[in-house]
């Protein structure tokens, strides 16, 4: 643990505290996975204003998680962040921004087990960058229904000359990103996605596009809805607040297949991944027909 201390100018704290009982997996375990994963997470998640999700207590603890989205009192200085006006609270909030190791290191010190990302940078906040899809089966439905979905997803994007990437989202679903060049409202990036989410419901029937109809048993709903300013999804290779310490990993396409489990991507296996399938993403951007 000293040398863990030695590797950042965080003040790091109850560095043996454990987060994970079930698997026993305690801060300091939790701090060097996001030190070893940095290469492959700050590039995505540069320069945008991030939500956190806390558990103090662990995932098992007496404390309350709750979400952060304004920097936390004592935030250091050397922290990024950007102020943002909330129309709904009628003040800024000042999203932290996470563009280093130390912040990164700083965050997971906080006990943010969870990162959030939105689709758009602090600079260009009403253009989103990413499209998103959120492949959310309904049990009796499982996430081999998610698979087959998202690979016909992926056929009907590259039939229209998209690039799209999967990650499991270290729960029951999986998510698909396409990185655009920012030139479209959040209205019509959510309305291009909503309509493919109808095109692949006319093509397979256990697929549902409506809102409505998300809680139908054994459906798999394509959900369009997060495509709106600030709002976000979980960052590739966060931890989740699951018993085994998923996460939530990119994936290479042929890992999308029936009989994929979310426990075999976890805070154990994860940093022995040898390929990074969400390696220079930004570098494939695509242009939309809208």
């Amino acid at each position: 643990m000293e040398e863990l201390k030695k590797l950042t100018k965080v003040e790091l704290k109850n560095l043996d505290k454990v987060f994970y009982p079930k698997v026993k997996v305690n801060k300091a375990q939790i701090i060097e996975y996001y030190i070893k994963l940095a290469p492959k997470i700050l590039p995505v998640i540069a320069n945008r204003p991030l939500v956190l999700t806390r558990y103090p207590d662990g995932v098992e603890g007496e404390k309350v998680s709750f979400f952060e989205k304004n920097a936390p009192e004592g935030t250091p200085k050397w922290v990024k962040t950007k102020a943002i006006y909330s129309p709904t609270s009628k003040r800024d909030v000042n999203y932290i921004v996470c563009n280093d190791l130390d912040t990164l290191i700083w965050l997971a010190n906080l006990a943010a087990l969870e990162i959030h990302m939105p689709f758009s940078k602090i600079d260009n906040l009403d253009k989103p960058d990413l499209l998103f899809f959120d492949i959310d089966p309904e049990p009796p439905a499982t996430l081999s229904d998610a698979a087959d979905v998202v690979l016909l997803l992926k056929d009907i994007l590259n039939d229209l000359g998209l690039t799209p990437f999967v990650k499991t989202s270290g729960k029951k679903g999986l998510h698909v990103v396409i990185p655009i060049d920012p030139d479209y409202t959040f209205e019509k990036a959510r309305g291009f996605v909503h309509k493919i989410g109808v095109d692949l419901a006319i093509k397979s029937d256990i697929v549902v596009s409506e809102f409505k109809d998300t809680k139908k048993p054994g459906k798999v709903f394509a959900d369009y809805l997060q495509n709106s300013p600030l709002r976000t999804m979980v960052v590739p290779y966060s931890l989740r607040p699951t018993p085994d310490a998923t996460v939530s990993a990119p994936l290479d396409w042929s890992e999308v297949k029936k009989g994929i489990n979310p426990s075999e991507f976890n805070i154990f296996n994860v940093v022995k991944r040898q390929s990074d399938p969400w390696k220079n993403i930004f570098e494939k951007r695509c242009k939309l027909e809208i």
